[in-house]
This record gives structure tokens, sequence and C-alpha cells, in this order.
């Protein structure tokens, strides 16, 4: 097998205009773990520890462009998940079934967008799956 030897998704970088506002958001209500960012930035940034994987949230005067980008966040509990964040005013977002998953997309206060996964059983590409032209 060719290619530069890729193990691994290590981090995914989003634009936050405000950084309180993102800390209650990631950290208070969708309960991610922050974690100290490199002494050497010279920037601001905020660090979430996703469990060997990381979110980095950095601050820009402007919010990215919105668009179909995301990140996915997968949890133990779509239906708890999705329950809990109507609760505390989060829109929900259903969308295409992936087969043998449940998901549904919300946006962070800056109108980056997050998907939200359960997967019910493993991926099958060989049965769930189309490639498309």
């Amino acid at each position: 097998m060719g290619g530069i030897g890729v193990t691994h998704l290590d981090h995914v970088s989003v634009l936050i205009t405000d950084v309180p506002r993102s800390r209650r958001f990631y950290g208070e209500l969708l309960g991610l773990r922050e974690i100290a960012p490199p002494r050497t930035f010279t920037f601001i940034v905020a660090w979430y520890d996703l469990g060997g994987m990381y979110l980095h949230l950095l601050l820009k005067p402007q919010p990215d462009t919105i668009s179909p980008r995301h990140f996915c966040l997968h949890v133990a509990d779509v239906s708890a998940a999705r329950e809990y964040l109507r609760q505390h005013g989060v829109d929900i977002e259903e969308t295409v079934e992936i087969p043998g998953a449940d998901r549904f997309f919300i946006h962070d206060p800056d109108g980056n967008r997050i998907e939200i996964l359960q997967w019910k059983r493993p991926y099958d590409p060989a049965t769930d799956g189309l490639y498309q032209v």
C-alpha cells in the first residue's frame, strides 16, 4: 500500500469569534474536556481532548463561511443526546439516514456544523454502500 502512512485523524479545527461563549457550548453543554494548548502559541485557541483525537477552536474576527462542512461526534446514546440538546434549546437538524446509524446535526454559536452520531452496527460498504459517479 502506498501513500504517506496515515494512521488516524488527529484533530479538527473550527473558527470561533467568542471564546467564553464557545467554552460554554463545547465544555459545559457538550461536556468536552478542555486541555491546555501548546505554550508556544502566540494566538488564542481552545483545545479539547476527544479521547486521543482533538478539537481546536481558533479565535478569529469573523466566523467561517456557513457550508455543509462539519465534524462528527460519536455518542453512546444518540436518542439521549438528541433529547438533552433539545431541552437545552439547541436546534436539531435531522438528515439522510446512513444504514446502521442514527444521526443528526447541530450548529455551535458561530454556525459551525456538528454531526452527532451513534453506530447501531458496523457499516458494511459491501451492502450499505453505493459508488457514485
